[in-house]
């Protein structure tokens, strides 16, 4: 059975130390990341984002941390998570976050723009003010997340998006 979660916040400070968090991402993570990231806001109009080494420890140390729900980030930085039972790697996983966040772009009202719980991962990804990114993710023990080992994808995006009266501007209608 595979189980997969995904999530964002309208706008997602403090993380309390659960983990110990290293301070470099896992080899090839980052530009993978970053070419996803890069590649679905490039369909959407939007400038590429770039990695932000300052919220990656973080983001890991809340990924460790196995806790499907949002940090409190006091409106530092948005927040897109992703957990699957389905994924072989963290690699794996991470592809599939952005093809899940992405996924929601079909059910964005354009002629009713604004925040959606069914839409915010996906808004979040494509902010024309956002201009930073990191990802972690980690690999999450069986009763912590699903009832079977998973994976757990956080993002942290920064400046944040969401924000309500700004998405006529910050989100684009995908380029032909």
């Amino acid at each position: 059975m595979r189980f997969v979660v995904t999530a964002a916040l309208l706008t997602v400070g403090l993380i309390p130390a659960i983990a110990q968090a290293s301070v470099e991402p896992l080899p090839g993570l980052k530009d993978q990341a970053l070419d996803a990231v890069n590649a679905s806001r490039a369909k959407y109009g939007a400038r590429p984002l770039t990695w932000n080494d300052a919220l990656y420890p973080d983001a890991e140390r809340w990924a460790l941390g196995c806790r499907f729900q949002h940090s409190d980030a006091h409106g530092r930085y948005g927040q897109n998570l992703y957990a699957t039972s389905g994924a072989t790697s963290a690699s794996a996983a991470i592809t599939d976050a952005f093809k899940s966040w992405m996924a929601e772009a079909s059910r964005y009202g354009y002629h009713h723009p604004g925040f959606s719980r069914a839409t915010g991962s996906f808004t979040q990804v494509v902010w024309k003010s956002t201009t930073q990114l990191a990802v972690a993710v980690a690999q999450c023990p069986g009763g912590t997340i699903f009832p079977s080992v998973s994976y757990f994808v956080v993002a942290r995006f920064s400046p944040p998006g969401n924000f309500a009266g700004q998405f006529p501007q910050n989100v684009g209608r995908p380029v032909a």
